[in-house]
């Protein structure tokens, strides 16, 4: 074969196979383009499904939430907190002069107790004239349920009961008084310890003066025959001159008689007591803050002493199980006092 031949045939089958390279270039390039098109188009129907199925959520959502508000009533769907129901339920109910008709002389007890509140109001708040013997007050703080109460009344002698008002996890409290006659509300102060101020309606002394008569009315519709108030913690409260000379002014528009647990030593309570001139009493004697038995018949034996010394003495403790089995066992202990409520102390001008 010629060399020119020959090298016509090489020329042709080089263009052959680079034709052919081509051919496969472009084809594998039409293919690339036609995948990249299928996953944009089916990233997009997957995004357009996301956004549709959220809106549909969130319509559904809406939906139901005005239902319930415009349908069905607000209240009744998305209460506050079982604190504020229980309040708002007790200021719709009817004031029931007679709550056990079937016992007249409680009945009697109730009607006396509300005209001492009336005369209170604008009268200064004296002791009882001393007698031969002395008197002792027990009084147990932090109660809040029936069996708490249940037991307080029948130990054998007089007790009062120092009852919350409702709080979160006890909203009912204040039915607690509703067959009481002698009880008192023992009433959450500001002590200036975030743990003992988280309770709810924790008065504080930054409380406006409109907080503060807000409150008070608040527990008049609650307690209704309620006449005595003291502090649990407070120890900020009771020591801040301002706001305890508010808070007096107002306990004493709606008929309270506050007694001063004393939970610091600078309390400024004795000061403005005797400013409207009504009489300081505080407590005297803690029984419980060692938990035991002989502990407490021992500071039970300090109240009676006190009690001796003085005409009367206010012993506090709390409803805890060793301090309800010391004063069942304490009898004998209380032979040369009166053990009283702590009504029978004071006496009004």
């Amino acid at each position: 074969m010629a060399p020119s031949s020959k090298k016509s045939s090489n020329t042709s089958k080089s263009r052959s196979r680079t034709a052919k390279r081509t051919t496969k270039s472009a084809s594998s390039k039409k293919s690339t383009g036609r995948k990249a098109a299928k996953r944009k188009k089916t990233s997009q129907v997957r995004s357009f499904r996301f956004f549709l199925t959220l809106f549909a959520a969130v319509f559904l959502v809406g939906l139901g939430y005005c239902m319930g508000r415009c349908w069905i009533g607000s209240d009744s769907l998305f209460p506050k907190n079982k604190y504020e129901e229980a309040v708002k339920r007790e200021s719709k109910k009817p004031v029931v002069k007679n709550e056990v008709k079937k016992d007249k002389s409680v009945a009697s007890e109730r009607s006396k107790q509300k005209q001492e509140i009336g005369r209170s109001r604008d009268k200064k708040v004296k002791l009882a004239y001393r007698t031969e013997r002395p008197k002792l007050v027990i009084i147990i703080d932090d109660v809040h349920t029936r069996k708490q109460l249940d037991t307080i009344q029948n130990i054998g002698f007089p007790v009062t009961p120092s009852i919350f008002p409702p709080y979160t996890l006890s909203p009912d409290t204040h039915k607690l008084a509703r067959n009481a006659v002698h009880y008192m509300i023992h009433l959450p102060m500001e002590s200036g310890n975030a743990k003992y101020d988280s309770q709810s309606k924790t008065l504080k002394t930054t409380f406006s003066r409109a907080q503060l008569e807000e409150r008070m009315r608040e527990l008049r519709r609650l307690f209704p025959r309620a006449h005595y108030i003291n502090n649990h913690t407070g120890s900020r409260f009771t020591a801040n001159d301002k706001a305890m000379g508010e808070l007096y002014k107002v306990m004493k528009k709606e008929g309270f008689v506050f007694i001063d647990s004393r939970t610091v030593g600078g309390s400024k309570v004795g000061k403005i007591a005797h400013k409207y001139g009504d009489v300081y009493v505080a407590r005297d004697i803690f029984l419980d803050n060692v938990k035991s038995a002989t502990a407490i018949h021992s500071q039970l034996k300090k109240a009676v002493r006190l009690a001796k010394k003085n005409g009367y003495a206010i012993a506090i403790g709390h409803p805890y199980k060793v301090t309800m089995q010391a004063l069942a066992s304490a009898k004998p202990l209380l032979k040369e006092v009166d053990v009283v409520y702590i009504d029978e102390i004071f006496r009004e001008e």
